[in-house]
């Protein structure tokens, strides 16, 4: 073992200890979670394990996986949703673990997400502390656990792997990794379409740094400077050679991929289908709770980002969170998604960390006590339902 290996073991070991009560809070809030939705399916007769891993979006990734691209399904009224709109780190993942294993495209689908979602469990904790420590930190990640949708955590989906990348290539920013934030921002855009705001994050965050740098008169700064350079160019990678890719494949070009989500009657209209979405529902008293709750939502998000804005929280998390939170609230379809697609947006979280982290433990718990058993829930509840699309 080299002088830096020594060095790097005990570093590791501490940075697990120190985030070892958020990540055990987590894994209890998950699993109760899993409980809450085993004992649910199993009283409608239903696989809980199918709910997670062979449903609605894990279809599309395992057979991704399995068949690779080129499939696709023709709707009577003409549209085309192609698996091209999938982005590929994920079937990658569920291919290699079925390679090297017995298991199936939907048990590694399952497993990739229940050991990434402790990593962005942790990633999320270490940024957290870094910004506002450690108690913040812990109740982060707990805030994280309990979000209503949380239980897509679990899934088979992309959000945890999407998330863990995100949350340590911003760390990797905020303490000056670069090369490491940009590696990990090229395997996010090659997870999900709003990898762009993990680019976005470490672009403005580095161009940001030159002026810092020259102000400060560091004229020793060559090696750091290359290596900043280095993780921009790296950033972008991942989106930029998926999105050509699929132009090529489809012979439309730059412009391809947003073919094959306009097949998927997906884009970005600035809210406007939202807000007629939203309006919709004032029709009746029902669907007008409805309707003042997803106001209320968005209305709760924006304020979250202006507290962010309010406590300074560094430049690459408002403008991750910026952007991720503009293109879930913006789209022009799948409004029942965006609480799912919102769930990235971590930072968002943090002010009301904050909050907790100044109350007596006894208080915050009583908070999130039933937060926790309302989240497996309503999980349960939905993944029986409705369910994510």
């Amino acid at each position: 073992m080299t002088d830096l290996e020594t060095r790097a073991a005990p570093a590791r070991t501490g940075a697990l200890r120190r985030a070892a009560p958020a990540l055990l809070g987590y894994a209890a809030v998950r699993a109760l979670g899993l409980v809450a939705l085993a004992l649910w399916s199993a009283a409608r007769d239903k696989s809980a394990y199918t709910l997670l891993t062979a449903r609605w979006d894990a279809l599309w990734y395992t057979r991704v996986a399995e068949l690779g691209y080129g499939y696709e399904v023709r709707l009577a009224n003409g549209d085309v949703h192609s698996n091209l709109a999938f982005f590929p780190l994920l079937p990658w993942l569920e291919r290699l673990v079925a390679a090297v294993s017995p298991l199936s495209y939907a048990d590694g689908g399952f497993l990739v997400s229940l050991f990434t979602s402790l990593a962005a469990a942790w990633g999320i904790f270490a940024v957290a502390d870094h910004v506002y420590g450690r108690r913040a930190g812990v109740w982060a990640v707990l805030l994280w656990a309990v979000l209503p949708v949380g239980i897509v955590q679990s899934m088979a989906y992309s959000e945890s792997l999407f998330t863990a990348l995100a949350a340590w290539s911003l760390y990797a920013v905020v303490t000056g990794r670069w090369v490491t934030a940009g590696t990990l921002a090229l395997l996010a855009g090659l997870t999900r379409p709003v990898g762009v705001a993990v680019v976005a994050a470490v672009w403005v965050a580095g161009i940001a740094s030159f002026p810092r740098e020259r102000r400060a008169g560091d004229d020793d700064g060559r090696g750091p400077r290359t290596r900043r350079v280095l993780g921009m160019l790296l950033a972008p990678l991942g989106t930029a050679g998926y999105v050509l890719w699929v132009g090529h494949r489809t012979g439309k070009g730059p412009l391809g991929y947003l073919d094959v989500q306009a097949g998927w009657r997906n884009g970005f209209d600035g809210g406007y289908a939202f807000a007629r979405f939203v309006a919709e529902k004032f029709t009746s008293l029902p669907s007008a709770l409805a309707g003042a709750g997803l106001i209320a939502g968005v209305v709760s998000v924006v304020w979250l980002y202006g507290v962010g804005v309010r406590q300074r929280q560094p430049l690459p998390l408002l403008v991750y969170t910026g952007v991720v939170t503009a293109l879930a609230l913006c789209a022009s379809s799948y409004f029942g998604s965006k609480p799912r697609l919102l769930m990235p947006a971590f930072p968002l979280l943090l002010p009301l960390a904050l909050a907790l982290a100044r109350l007596r433990m006894r208080r915050s718990a009583l908070v999130l006590g039933p937060m926790a058993v309302a989240s497996a829930v309503y999980g349960a509840f939905w993944l029986n339902g409705s369910g994510p699309p």
